[in-house]
Order: structure tokens, then C-alpha cells, then sequence
């Protein structure tokens, strides 16, 4: 048997840098670094780990929809293990939200094949969290979200939910959408031996056209949700220094409730 998991990533501005809206008011990425989701790592590791756990053969595709430097994200996926890669870049994609880039990723999951898609929980910038859901319903298969733990057997994905109070122990025949948390598991390290590999899997590169989709269904103008203004945020200000004098804690405490800390 065969199974075919695509694992969907994200391009995304280095949180450590210094970012901004651009004057449409869409994340300006040309003044700051790219990089993997650092979320989406755990949905790469948690793809690679079922591979190497089973006795059938396991293909692992990374899918990301973005522009031309979208590929760095797609290269460190495939250093750190995965088959192969697809990149969905068009100009007209540009200002898409989450809903319109779920249509594009579920039309481009649906063209490469798929028994299982696994996402992170959120991506790093936009942090909605909602793609996989949006995903398993316009695939129309189960989801299987926030998971801390996952596994495959037998065409049934299996997992761990952890909340505040109780844990669950969720399950759903395949094919399906599952997301991971931060908790499932350290993502590895790409070697030198996977950086050079990934240089010679194959990236297939597609647009809208490949995907039967209409330009005025993604887009900024085209997009069910809107930024209407944004504002950078305040410059730090010099903190507050209380000298203990022998009234330092009445002072700290009269300052943590004006502050509402307590």
C-alpha cells in the first residue's frame, strides 16, 4: 500500500525582523526576511515521522502558496526530509486571505493527490488557525485538528488533543486534514547530507490557470476579509524606577494596580 501526505507551509516575514504594512495594507515583505513558519515545521516533522513509523511507502509533498521566494520555505521542507514540492505563485494572488488561499491549496491538494494533509495550527504571521478547517471542508473530508500527538494505521489517522483540562484521543478514517501543535514534537534539524538532497528534488511550480481558478476569486479586492487601517506600533518608552527606601513594595504594588496587573 501507498499513502500520500501533503503537508501545507507557509513563507513567512522573520518575526525577529522589523515589520510593516505596505501602503495597501498588506504585509510588506520586500524590507524583511523569509523563512518557514516556524509552526509549519512541526507539521513537516510530524509528516516525516509517520514515513519512517510505517511498512508502506510514504510520499511526502510540502504545498505553500506565495511568491518567488516562497521556494526558500518549500527548500527547507525538503532538507529536512520531504519527497518533493509544489509551489502555487501568480500575481493575482496577491492580498488573498484565508479563505481564498484555502481554495487555492484544497484545488492544488485535489490536482497532486492526497490520503492525508497535515498543517500547523496557525502560521506565524496571520496566526487565524482556521486554514485546516477550511481545507477539510472544502475537500469535504474529516478534520482532525490541534493535535499533540499523531499517527496512521490501518487508513485511520489518530491523535491526541490537549486542553486546559482533559485530553482527548480523536481518530478519522482517511482521507482526512489534520494540524499539529507546537507540542507534537521538536522538529529535526536539517544535515548537510538533507540540504544537499533537497537541491535535486523535483519543485513543481503552478498558477491559477493549472488550478481552474478565476482571478476574481483570490486577490486582495477579491478578499471576504479586509484591514481597514493599521497604525505602527508606539515607540518603547523608559520604564518606571522605584527606589526602595523602605516603601518599595507599596510603591510596586500601587503601580501593578494601576496598571491592572493585579
Amino acid at each position: 500500500m501507498s499513502l500520500r501526505i501533503v503537508v501545507t507551509v507557509k513563507y513567512v516575514p522573520d518575526a525577529t525582523g522589523d515589520r510593516h504594512f505596505a501602503d495597501d495594507l498588506t504585509v510588506d515583505r520586500d524590507d524583511v526576511d523569509g523563512l518557514l513558519s516556524e509552526l509549519d515545521e512541526y507539521a513537516v516533522e510530524q509528516a516525516l515521522r509517520i514515513a519512517e513509523n510505517s511498512d508502506d511507502d510514504v510520499e511526502v509533498t510540502v504545498l505553500t502558496v506565495g511568491p518567488e521566494d516562497a521556494k526558500d520555505a518549500l527548500r527547507k521542507a525538503l532538507s529536512m526530509g520531504a519527497d518533493k514540492a509544489i509551489h502555487v505563485e501568480d500575481e493575482d494572488l496577491h492580498g488573498t486571505d484565508a479563505i481564498g488561499t484555502s481554495l487555492v491549496l484544497a484545488k492544488a491538494i485535489e490536482k497532486a493527490g492526497y490520503d492525508l494533509v497535515i498543517s500547523g495550527m496557525a502560521s506565524t504571521d496571520g496566526t487565524m488557525g482556521v486554514v485546516p478547517a477550511l481545507l477539510a471542508e472544502r475537500l469535504g473530508v474529516p478534520q482532525v485538528t490541534l493535535l499533540s500527538e499523531v499517527s496512521v494505521e490501518d487508513g485511520v489517522v489518530k491523535g491526541r488533543r490537549d486542553g486546559d483540562t482533559a485530553s482527548e484521543q480523536l481518530e478519522a478514517s482517511l482521507p482526512a486534514v489534520v494540524s499539529v501543535t507546537d507540542q507534537s514534537g521538536e522538529a529535526r534539524y536539517p544535515s548537510f547530507k538533507g540540504i544537499m538532497a533537497a537541491k535535486k528534488k523535483p519543485v513543481e511550480s503552478w498558477d491559477l490557470s493549472d488550478l481552474d481558478i478565476e482571478a476574481d476569486e483570490v486577490g486582495l479586492e477579491n478578499a471576504c476579509t479586509v484591514v481597514e487601517s493599521a497604525a505602527e506600533r508606539p515607540a518603547r518608552t523608559a520604564g518606571t524606577i522605584v527606589k526602595d527606601e523602605g516603601e518599595g513594595g507599596k510603591q510596586l504594588a500601587e503601580f501593578l494596580a494601576s496598571q491592572k496587573f493585579i
